[in-house]
């Protein structure tokens, strides 16, 4: 099963919980100081299908047993994905809406609080990604990255289907998309992954919904840089990764460690070069931060100096936005995703990156969402949306990503305050 990307924060680095070590770096800062003016400082691209946009990590990694799928079992569901998800196998940190999925599998889970069945989708269906993208759709997000793990293990088979599945509801919905690569323990990727392009995943840029920036297709890379075990290459792999697909005409993006200009923390040094090959580059931020006070400190520490040195540098910005983690209580009836919309927004960012879509094992998923305790298997700790006292619809968290794309591309302006309210 793939590492996830909450599984480095809070195991690889032996950290506690979001924020607490991360953020208190960040926690000196006056939160009452003035906030600075958005400036529009030098830009590397023109808006594309990154650069002026909201984009949304895809994971499209959960199946069940029984759906017809290559790996046909939990996967990501829990931790034994041989055995059924219940209460004493349990991969799952915030349980998803099941009311828009046709095809639903039983969970061993106890029934949900309205009486109704515990169950959850396989992204294997043809329906759960058609699903997917017609909420993206729906509410103007405007690019998926697909997430792409080493394609030579088990997850090969999965991997691929997962692909053509993105591209027919990316076409049918009219949302981009492009293939991320997350080269978390993939340790032969330097020649691997250029194989994988070459040979298949190259003949996706041909769609009519492949992700275009400067007339370039759009590909990721997932990791390089990152002070852990899991992620060991050189600078010297990484950067002969990132010029041989600009070599091939692609655009790539990066996504770097949240300390990738002082190269400390959860950088390795001596990436400098690394970090300022790509075209655009996106520091990842999950489990870093879990309060409005961290954001609004982090903002002087790291994303105005971030957003000048890419500047300087003619790389385009892509910081992350994350709703924060639900069962942690990051959430804030949407404050807190707020906050960070604002806070990139007026530091200058070219595109903003969504942690994640559908991270319902991870908490951090912006797809629809359990409302009430009615809607989580009865007698389990799962934090409904309305966890904080605030009733919000399933699908809040998609509506307030379509008002943070709106202000960003400037057709609403920079406002603190949220202008979707949690409730239809």
């Amino acid at each position: 099963m793939a590492v996830s990307r909450r599984t480095f924060v809070t195991t690889a680095l032996a950290l506690p919980a979001a924020g607490a070590v991360f953020g208190a770096a960040y926690a000196q800062a006056d939160p009452t100081d003035t906030p600075k003016p958005r400036t529009s400082g030098p830009r590397a691209s023109e808006p594309g299908d990154v650069v002026g946009k909201i984009t949304t990590g895809y994971q499209g990694w959960f199946a069940a047993a029984g759906d017809g799928s290559p790996i046909d079992a939990w996967w990501h569901w829990a931790p034994d994905m041989g055995r059924t998800p219940s209460p004493s196998n349990n991969g799952i940190i915030s349980w998803p809406d099941m009311r828009d999925y046709d095809r639903t599998y039983q969970t061993d889970f106890p029934a949900l609080g309205n009486g109704q069945p515990a169950t959850l989708f396989s992204s294997h269906d043809d329906q759960t990604v058609d699903t997917h993208f017609r909420w993206m759709a729906e509410n103007a997000i405007h690019t998926a990255a697909l997430q792409r793990f080493n394609p030579n293990g088990h997850e090969g088979p999965i991997r691929d289907a997962m692909t053509e599945k993105v591209r027919l509801a990316a076409e049918a919905h009219g949302v981009k998309f492009y293939v991320m690569y997350d080269i978390t323990d993939w340790l032969a990727m330097r020649e691997e992954i250029k194989v994988d392009w070459t040979e298949k995943m190259s003949a996706y840029a041909a769609s009519s919904a492949y992700a275009i920036q400067n007339g370039k297709p759009v590909v990721g890379i997932w990791g390089p840089g990152f002070a852990d075990e899991k992620r060991p290459f050189t600078p010297e792999e990484c950067l002969d990764v990132i010029r041989w697909f600009q070599d091939q005409g692609c655009y790539v993006m990066g996504g770097v460690p949240t300390h990738w200009r002082t190269g400390d923390r959860d950088s390795r040094p001596g990436f400098e070069e690394v970090y300022h090959a790509v075209d655009m580059l996106s520091p990842w931020m999950v489990g870093r931060l879990g309060t409005v006070q961290e954001l609004d400190a982090f903002y002087e520490s790291n994303l105005v100096p971030d957003q000048a040195e890419c500047d300087a540098s003619g790389i385009d910005y892509q910081p992350c936005v994350m709703p924060g983690n639900l069962q942690e209580g990051h959430r804030a009836h949407g404050d807190f995703m707020w906050r960070m919309f604002y806070n990139t927004i007026r530091a200058g960012a070219q595109g903003l990156y969504i942690s994640m879509f559908d991270e319902y094992n991870e908490g951090n998923q912006i797809a629809k969402t359990a409302e009430t305790s009615a809607d989580v298997p009865a007698g389990t700790d799962f934090r409904a949306l309305d966890e904080d006292g605030t009733p919000c619809s399933a699908d809040y968290y998609l509506r307030l990503t379509g008002d943070g794309g709106r202000m960003l591309a400037g057709e609403i302006e920079l406002t603190e305050t949220r202008p979707t309210s949690p409730t239809l």
